[in-house]
């Protein structure tokens, strides 16, 4: 493999982990959000 097609595919790892890893933190961040709703619904329902 050449020093350019490696180059490219290390560009291409490096945009889909950073891809990921937005998606997980949002995916994190909305069940934290779920779970706080839930909490407060769960405090107002006494």
């Amino acid at each position: 493999m050449k020093q350019d097609e490696q180059d490219l595919v290390q560009r291409r790892q490096k945009s889909r982990a950073i891809v990921m890893a937005v998606l997980l933190g949002a995916f994190v961040i909305l069940v934290f959000a779920i779970s706080l709703v839930k909490i407060q619904q769960g405090i107002n329902a006494r």
